[in-house]
């Protein structure tokens, strides 16, 4: 089986990761951050807001029972990619709408669905959303992850 990888930041990513692990061909989930200065960068740095990283989830999928096209829909549709640097309560470059792509495809696909979503009149404002190359992908602290799913919960209480 071949499998390929997609990372998605859309705010806090303890309710990203549970709606991506919960769709069928995707493998698994891990919540970390991505897009900053700084190595191996701890919550507590990441929540200063000063290294510039995202909280993002790094899902790896069976293309052949997902595409990475449904993974962009499931994207669009579980945040608001008008937003800057917030969702929610959740205020901060780390929280960012960004989507880091891990091949040319991936780029192409992302940048076709940002400009279809932005001009489908779904958002009264424009679609803010970085596409960017997949930089290093940092795993954020066990207690981290699955954190919803730990808890007995599917969803944060926004």
């Amino acid at each position: 089986m071949q499998t390929e990888k997609a990372t998605f930041g859309a705010g806090c990513f303890w309710g990203v990761e549970e709606t991506f692990r919960n769709l069928e061909g995707v493998l698994s989930t891990a919540v970390g951050y991505a897009g900053g200065a700084g190595e191996n960068p701890t919550y507590e740095d990441v929540c200063t807001d000063k290294t510039g990283h995202a909280e993002v989830v790094e899902v790896e999928f069976d293309p052949s029972q997902v595409s990475y096209d449904e993974l962009l829909d499931v994207f669009w549709s579980n945040h608001n990619p008008t937003a800057l640097n917030r969702q929610g309560p959740d205020i901060g470059t780390q929280y960012r709408s960004v989507i880091f792509h891990h091949s040319p495809a991936q780029e192409a696909a992302a940048k076709a669905s940002k400009d279809k979503i932005d001009k489908s009149g779904r958002f009264n404002r424009p679609v803010i959303t970085q596409i960017e190359p997949a930089p290093k992908f940092w795993r954020a602290e066990d207690y981290h992850q699955r954190y919803l799913q730990k808890r007995g919960q599917s969803h944060c209480a926004i």
